[in-house]
């Protein structure tokens, strides 16, 4: 197998971890996931994996935030959602082992997190600007 298998397997893997980090304290888990993506990858090849997982990471966290805040905004509980954002990144991980999915991965993410960001709704004053 290539390095573009590798590339590719890392950024999948990236985007586990930073499904994973979304649902901890943002000042702890992402650096977290960042350093365990460089080591994973350091381990497996070398820096342009490292530079792959480090994109990973940052695309599966942008992709899952939305979805993590809205759950915890709907009444969601943190144990409840670990576990289902963890059993979802095991799952991201081991399909990232597929060749070209974890490519896949590391752009549909994102874009299922710009696409939940545009369909939720404006907050706007509503009637609570007639009642002067």
């Amino acid at each position: 197998m290539g390095a573009w298998y590798w590339i590719g397997v890392l950024a999948g893997v990236g985007s586990a971890l930073g499904v994973a980090a979304s649902v901890r304290a943002r000042l702890l888990s992402v650096p977290a996931a960042l350093v365990v993506a460089i080591a994973v990858a350091l381990v497996v090849q070398s820096w342009p994996e490292a530079i792959s997982g480090v994109v990973g990471v940052a695309c599966g966290y942008v992709g899952t935030a939305p979805v993590v805040g809205g759950a915890f905004r709907r009444g969601g509980t943190r144990v409840g959602l670990s576990l289902i954002i963890g059993a979802a990144a095991i799952a991201l991980a081991a399909i990232a082992f597929i060749p070209a999915l974890g490519y896949l991965e590391a752009v549909a993410l994102p874009a299922l997190g710009l696409r939940l960001r545009r369909r939720t709704p404006d907050t706007h004053a509503g009637l609570r600007s007639l009642t002067k």
